[in-house]
């Protein structure tokens, strides 16, 4: 799957962006070379199930210039790489505790020019600075990224503000349990958007 995949179902990318996601493969593979980042099989699918799937987030919720967004848990870039690259006017800081991850997410930015990203090797609970939207993919279960999250958003309780978006698949009810009263939740499935079976219970998550 090549990245007209991305140009399908966001057709007003213009030639810059589109650009930017073409090279993104060839970027990952060197790397997947290197260090383990996507399982081999996974890179035959790289667009679809690490790209598209990051894109799900701009489908859900617009995301507007001057905003500032935390990608906790980055690993390579995901997702925090695809939306920057769809929302240049947004601030990106790419988070994850593992060097080499962010040496990659460093080297991808460099490589396509993204001024709206910056990588930082930390543990997010670390991190001082308020955000507007906080993003992730299933990094851990959703009660303990609600913890790394307290006192890190600008506004809560307001679903216009942002808050949490969280990819999330699989039975989500038991997690969504879990989580502090205090926090509202909007859960939507990608495949309201997206037609490949692979998005198949598969949902955004949004804590606000």
């Amino acid at each position: 799957m090549d990245h007209l995949l991305i140009k399908k179902y966001f057709p007003n990318l213009n030639d810059t962006q589109l650009s930017q996601y073409e090279q993104l493969a060839p970027l990952y593979e060197d790397w997947n070379s290197k260090i383990n980042l996507i399982s081999r099989k996974d890179m035959e699918n790289f667009y679809e199930h690490h790209v598209l799937h990051s894109l799900a987030i701009a489908k859900y919720f617009n995301l507007l210039p001057g905003m500032k967004v935390m990608d906790i848990g980055t690993g390579g870039g995901f997702p925090g790489i695809p939306l920057a690259i769809m929302y240049p006017q947004t601030k990106f800081m790419l988070v994850d505790s593992i060097g080499k991850k962010i040496k990659v997410v460093q080297d991808v930015k460099e490589k396509l020019g993204l001024e709206n990203v910056t990588a930082v090797n930390d543990r997010a609970e670390n991190i001082k600075e308020k955000f507007d939207v906080i993003a992730s993919r299933a990094v851990t279960q959703l009660p303990d990224f609600v913890k790394w999250c307290n006192g890190k958003l600008r506004i809560t309780n307001d679903i216009e503000a942002g808050g949490i978006l969280y990819l999330k698949g699989g039975d989500i009810e038991e997690e969504l349990r879990s989580v502090p009263k205090n926090w509202k939740r909007k859960t939507t499935a990608i495949s309201k958007w997206f037609e490949e079976p692979y998005f198949e219970e598969k949902y955004v998550i949004q804590l606000y």
